[in-house]
């Protein structure tokens, strides 16, 4: 269930059914604590530690920003309007016009290479 339901949800529910089999392996409790030991274990555990469990164990965001910079750096572009040192040019990668910053003054229709991405906007150095 866990895999089909999006935020590491279910995870906790188990952990409150081990803490009842638990407390039921130790003691004798009665279907009501048994209930109410589950539920407040669940609950806390899932706001104490989801936020927590989540950032250590689900890096999605380290992983789709690896897969980001991947798909861009080491890749060509077309320079469509002159790059200087501090003032942005565009530059033309898969079809689509970004905002493009160089160290270096690269003229229009020069070929550069990506070296990281910023947001919307393309770090490039000129293709030797």
């Amino acid at each position: 269930m866990e895999l089909v339901l999006p935020g590491l949800v279910i995870f906790f529910f188990a952990l409150g059914a081990w803490v009842t089999a638990l407390v039921c392996l130790i003691f004798d409790p009665g279907l009501n604590v048994q209930i109410l030991v589950f539920v407040i274990t669940s609950v806390l555990t899932l706001v104490l530690l989801r936020k927590t469990f989540s950032r250590r164990f689900f890096l999605e965001k380290v992983a789709q920003t690896i897969e980001i910079e991947y798909e861009f750096t080491g890749k060509d572009a077309l320079v469509l309007s002159d790059i200087e040192p501090g003032k942005n040019g565009t530059v033309e990668f898969k079809g689509t016009t970004w905002k493009a910053e160089s160290d270096t003054t690269i003229p229009a229709g020069k070929m550069v290479v990506i070296s990281k991405k910023d947001s919307f906007k393309l770090i490039v150095t000129p293709k030797n």
